[in-house]
């Protein structure tokens, strides 16, 4: 059995230090005292100790079981065993993860990297509290109910915003900047990994002291007085942060009186309220997956205010047993002696944020005659983006078999069956099994006859930008629209869960701005602050970009690769431009890599050399315009009409 890092080893997990638990080990603590505030999600960047205090915890309590990313859906949910059901007629069940994670932790390390389809049987599990394993007729059920943690780097991808909501509380975590905690937990690190039963001995009194404290907290709960005042003040926070639903008034509650168990108070007060607040609100205030989490603490406190809650009334205990006495003067006015007969009150709900409106930057237009090039050393421009829309779908040539995701035709785990393979796991073809069988004259099921589904679905891709932000498109009006329709298609992809690069030429080279990612928030963030201006080396923009495909080929070969090039087609990079571009756009053809150019060019008087290069490229040439779905749509209508 491997020996664990001791939580209380941990930096900020340690009950005497001056301040107590850090925010991770207090909401990891947290979830331990009260299972049902729905688990943790711990945010932060690589090397940060997430996974050591996790599991750390999972040894400190309740068993913990690690679902890997690239688990199959049988490892997952469990099996049957397609062999004794067919041949013997009798069920035996394979428990799957789930199943073995009932009545303790769940972890998922780099959660957001989890396939679709493993996210959806989470989901299920989740609010079901059983996992069900179905195989043709065969069906068996098993309880699954457990705690659910998980840690990500923001960098790789964000998580499903169904997912995300599933976690109670959510925390970020980074390194100390302090030299000094950094040294501590260097040694500490280095200590353990020289003699680790020697140092878990050394923490096992703290590891012990914290174990009973989370008992004992455990026990308390159902004695901490969560009030009417107290309620009506949560209602209240999450109203004025515009959070949706009612889930996180109902997490904040939970997380407030384990708070308040853990502190050994016989009630919830606004400390409890302030801390629950900050971990259960900051995951549910996105309204798109650009909008970093994070929670504005001012305004929190002013809607605290300084007054501590007023005490509760005590109840009436009503008339003793020897006889009746004297109503109570100020009881409710039906006499109840439950406390008011009326709730604490609606608060008036409040529209939701629409965001400041933002219009298209009239600049004056970038010259379209190929020799009026923009001068080398142009000061350069930063222009923002008009709203994003919804964009057409985009696809990837062909059948690939990549991970699930919502781009292009895949054959892969999920979908609709087109035909059959030999195997002895998956989802059971009965025709083509009998087939096989009756092929070899059996009237009995065997091994070799079995025959699972080959199912097509859609899988993601890789889906590389490459962004022309020279001179010729600098122009405010362009440069917003051409950051619109990037933006937009960013969005596309992060609901289809692509992976995202992104390539920008100008002045006299090409730069990868964002080495390829499944996080399209710092994609967006990157393209926000893309300065604009100077000469226009598209032959080094294409060169570059084909550079990275193949790269991102070898590491992975079932990526399948998108190449969007947006551009006006122009090339004044230095003498021979446009012959080198030529080139280079024959080079990047026979990658055979499915390619959109996506035309920024506008205004009546157009010279048409973004199509001449997607001939080239032998890709699929799109006008701006039409990047829209709208957009398109309109069009047909116009041509059916026609």
């Amino acid at each position: 059995m491997p020996l664990h890092f001791p939580f209380s080893a941990v930096l900020g997990c340690d009950l005497d230090a001056p301040d107590g638990l850090d925010d991770m080990g207090l909401a990891l603590v947290l979830t331990a005292i009260a299972p049902e505030i729905g688990g943790v999600l711990v945010r932060g960047e690589k090397g940060t100790a997430k996974t050591t205090t996790v599991r750390a915890l999972g040894a400190l309590l309740p068993p913990l079981v690690e679902l890997p990313i690239g688990a199959t859906e049988d490892r997952v949910i469990g099996s049957i065993k397609l062999e004794s059901a067919l041949a013997h007629g009798t069920v035996e069940v394979e428990q799957g993860l789930l199943a073995r994670a009932h009545g303790g932790l769940l972890y998922v390390d780099e959660v957001n990297l989890l396939h679709d389809h493993l996210v959806d049987l989470l989901l299920d599990a989740a609010t079901s509290g059983r996992v069900t394993v179905e195989r043709d007729g065969i069906s068996v059920e098993h309880d699954a109910r457990f705690v659910l943690i998980g840690t990500m780097n923001p960098e790789e991808g964000e998580l499903r915003p169904q997912l995300l909501d599933r976690f109670g509380l959510t925390v970020e975590v980074a390194a100390p900047r302090d030299p000094a905690s950094r040294m501590e937990v260097v040694r500490r690190r280095i200590a353990f990994d020289a003699e680790p039963a020697s140092f878990i001995d050394r923490y096992a009194a703290a590891d012990k002291e914290l174990r009973e404290r989370i008992l004992e907290a455990r026990a308390q709960m159902g004695d901490v007085l969560l009030g009417e005042a107290a309620l009506l003040t949560i209602a209240e926070v999450c109203a004025a942060f515009e959070v949706d639903g009612l889930r996180a008034d109902i997490v904040t509650a939970r997380t407030a009186v384990a708070h308040a168990a853990w502190a050994g108070r016989a009630s919830v007060t606004k400390a409890d309220i302030r801390r629950a607040a900050l971990l259960a609100l900051p995951h549910r205030r996105r309204r798109n997956p650009f909008d970093a989490p994070g929670i504005d603490e001012e305004l929190l406190d002013r809607i605290l205010g300084d007054d501590e809650l007023p005490p509760e009334p005590e109840p009436d205990p009503g008339p003793p047993m020897d006889g009746p006495t004297d109503a109570p003067t100020d009881g409710p006015p039906d006499g109840s002696p439950d406390g008011p007969a009326s709730g604490p009150g609606e608060t008036p709900q409040q529209p939701p944020g629409q965001g400041a409106d933002e219009g298209l930057d009239t600049g004056d237009s970038a010259p379209h005659s190929a020799n009026e090039a923009p001068a080398n050393d142009a000061p350069s421009t930063v222009a923002s983006s008009a709203t994003p829309y919804r964009p057409r779908l985009l696809k990837v040539d062909g059948l690939g078999s990549g991970q699930a995701g919502g781009r292009s035709r895949a054959i892969g785990s999920t979908g609709r069956r087109v035909g059959a393979r030999p195997a002895t796991t998956g989802s059971l073809h009965l025709v083509e099994t009998l087939k096989a069988a009756a092929q070899h004259g059996r009237r009995t099921l065997q091994v070799e006859d079995l025959r699972v589904a080959v199912k097509e679905g859609r899988e993601a891709n890789l889906v590389l930008f490459c962004v022309d932000a020279s001179g010729s498109i600098a122009a405010r009006k362009r440069m917003s629209q051409v950051k619109a329709a990037v933006l937009s298609l960013l969005m596309d992809a992060y609901r289809r869960r692509d992976k995202v690069g992104l390539v920008t030429f100008r002045g006299d080279g090409a730069a990868l701005t964002l080495p390829p990612t499944h996080s399209v928030e710092i994609a967006a963030a990157r393209l926000d602050e893309l300065p604009a201006g100077g000469r226009t080396p598209l032959a080094e923009g294409l060169l570059e970009a084909a550079r990275v495909l193949q790269r991102e080929h070898l590491r992975d070969p079932r990526l399948r690769p998108l190449l969007i090039v947006v551009t006006d087609g122009r090339a004044t990079a230095g003498s021979g431009a446009v012959a080198r571009s030529r080139q280079a756009a024959q080079y990047v053809a026979g990658l055979g890599v499915t390619t959109v150019v996506v035309d920024s060019e506008s205004g009546p008087m157009r010279m048409g050399l973004a199509a001449q290069l997607a001939a080239l490229l032998e890709a699929e040439h799109l006008p701006i315009s039409d990047v829209s779905a709208e957009a398109l749509t309109s069009a047909a209508r116009t041509r059916k009409v026609a």
